[in-house]
């Protein structure tokens, strides 16, 4: 597993099929599923992570490619960053495309895939934000064959868990005819990885601003009243188009939201000022929302 692990996992499993997978892990509640192993093995090396057993997902076909399905894209869990980035699926779902390209260097994208990404949960996961603003689904494998379908979102702020054995089959995404854009900033925590980063949908069918910041929070936030705003000042029959100063109102609504003021304390005196670090952060969201909209509306 690692070349300085002083114990290596007692068992490996490698199952064929989904419910080979779900099976194998319901039989060994303590084995730890595995398909690119981009985080795991971070764990691993860290000595944060030593498991017992690994099931191993490499071989599971039905979870690595997807399907079209009553107008939403089913994609598999085992698909690539790597293999999102390609021009076909872009066409198909560009923000999401656009966040694979962006979660790394090749390593990492040629190895990661959307339900580990999904899975692991990391605060800084470049698809997170995208499937919060698209609302998408899971389709869960449960054991004895069940399939369960749950929130991305109710997944990432723990709603709705993951029960024992159970396994991210796919997920559920609605085709759109709409733009949506991903944007991200990094800074030097790692290659690639996201100091904040914005996924943004303007929905003409339905006619609402979807918002969803990801990397400064453990799960991405939707600032719901700025999307509500933004969604009252466009003319959904005409252009679409918002003067600069709106998006720029767009931008510090969201990032107010999402990097609030400290609180009142309690005696009624002067609330304490935003850190330097912090302020920076709200400037940053509040760029990324300023230009993901224009961009949305252009």
């Amino acid at each position: 597993m690692t070349t300085h692990a002083p114990q290596a996992a007692a068992s490996v499993t490698l199952p064929a099929s989904l419910d080979e997978a779900v099976a194998a892990l319901a039989a060994t509640p303590a084995a730890v599923p595995v398909a690119g192993g981009t985080d795991l093995m971070t764990s691993v090396n860290a000595g944060q992570l030593r498991p017992t057993a690994l099931v191993g997902l490499g071989r599971v076909r039905e979870i690595r490619g997807w399907q079209y399905l009553d107008g939403h894209a089913l994609l598999g869990a085992g698909l690539t960053h790597a293999r999102m980035g390609r021009p076909d699926f872009a066409a198909l779902i560009p923000a999401l495309a656009a966040a694979a390209r962006a979660a790394g260097p090749p390593q990492i994208r040629n190895a990661g895939t959307l339900g580990g990404n999904i899975a692991t949960a990391a605060p800084s996961g470049d698809t997170l934000p995208v499937l919060a603003a698209l609302e998408a689904t899971l389709v869960v494998a449960s054991p004895g064959g069940g399939r369960r379908e749950v929130s991305v979102s109710h997944l990432l702020a723990g709603m709705d868990m993951l029960r024992g054995g159970e396994l991210i089959g796919w997920v559920r995404v609605p085709l759109l005819h709409a733009p949506q854009i991903f944007l991200k900033a990094t800074g030097r925590t790692g290659p690639g990885r996201a100091t904040a980063s914005v996924a943004l949908v303007v929905d003409p069918a339905r006619r609402e601003v979807r918002c969803a910041i990801g990397a400064i929070a453990p799960m991405p936030l939707r600032p719901l009243e700025a999307e509500r705003w933004a969604a009252s000042l466009i003319d959904w029959d005409g252009e679409r188009g918002l003067p600069q100063e709106a998006l720029t109102a767009f931008g510090t609504y969201v990032a107010t939201a999402c990097v609030p003021d400290p609180e009142v304390p309690a005696d009624g005196g002067e609330p304490p000022k935003l850190a330097p670090a912090v302020l920076h952060l709200r400037r940053t969201v509040a760029a990324l929302a300023r230009r993901a909209l224009g961009r949305a509306l252009s």
